[in-house]
């Protein structure tokens, strides 16, 4: 009988600790011991405007009073690709950031434009054109701005791979929400987020069951960033992930087990 108490308390044992708590599944907390790469006592800081990157695809284009003069600036998609997608019109369209951070634009030559901002960049062009190409009675605009936020997703995620959004500003949990969401096996404690910067990638860890992560200079992603959930370990050793299914995982192995032994015991 003392066996089979045992027995009874380490299944229980292993009950508990199969399951996932509902807290782990839970986004925005109030959680005061949650931890957050970096989160700044000056809100602005996230707030920064972001500065191009190699690799990073920009859309220009320039209006004057007659537009004529500035066909050749505004590019328009050939018949191969008029049928193609927003981000293959917008890879065909756009101006990419080479390696050493110049773009090539037509009668105007290269700009570096690495490091700059979308609005830098704009005066870097306007100046050019004035200089060169126009007066000012010619009434210039120039509009910059990247060709859609590029992102990947991986690991315990709905629908891993390569995402463009075509928006200027996107969150982590809105990233998420367009890669299918998290399933209830993915650690939420510990999302990491790997960002390029000119010295070479880093990883920052978030915390999105913790409110506090809204507060972090990485709750809003970046073109050209990686999104890694790690597995709990409940789905690494691929037990139940609810209370039921870890019950009916249980009872199995219990009647396996009862069942062994009581063949043995006849033996």
């Amino acid at each position: 009988m003392k066996h089979y108490g045992l027995f009874i308390i380490l299944l229980l044992s292993v009950f508990v600790t199969s399951c996932i708590p509902h807290k782990n599944t839970l986004y925005f907390q109030e959680n005061a011991n949650a931890t957050n790469d970096t989160i700044p006592n000056d809100l602005s800081e996230i707030q920064k405007p972001y500065r191009v990157q190699v690799d990073d695809q920009l859309n220009i284009r320039i209006r004057v009073l007659d537009q004529d003069n500035v066909q050749i600036f505004n590019p328009i998609s050939d018949s191969g690709t008029l049928n193609a997608s927003s981000a293959e019109r917008a890879y065909f369209d756009g101006f990419t950031v080479d390696l050493h951070g110049n773009i090539r634009i037509p009668t105007l030559g290269q700009f570096n434009v690495l490091g700059h901002t979308v609005v830098e960049i704009e005066k870097f062009i306007e100046k050019r054109l004035l200089d060169e190409q126009f007066k000012e009675t010619a009434n210039i605009f120039v509009i910059v701005k990247l060709a859609g936020l590029r992102y990947t997703t991986t690991g315990e995620i709905g629908s891993p791979g390569t995402i463009v959004l075509f928006e200027e500003r996107v969150n982590i949990i809105e990233a998420i929400a367009n890669a299918g969401e998290i399933p209830v096996t993915g650690n939420k404690k510990d999302v990491m987020l790997i960002r390029q910067y000119p010295t070479g990638q880093r990883i920052h860890h978030l915390d999105l069951t913790n409110v506090e992560v809204m507060k972090s200079p990485y709750y809003y992603i970046q073109p050209n960033d990686i999104i890694y959930v790690p597995p709990l370990r409940q789905k690494s050793i691929g037990s139940g992930e609810t209370a039921v299914s870890s019950l009916v995982t249980l009872a199995t192995i219990a009647s396996l087990i009862t069942s062994g032994i009581l063949i043995f015991s006849r033996l």
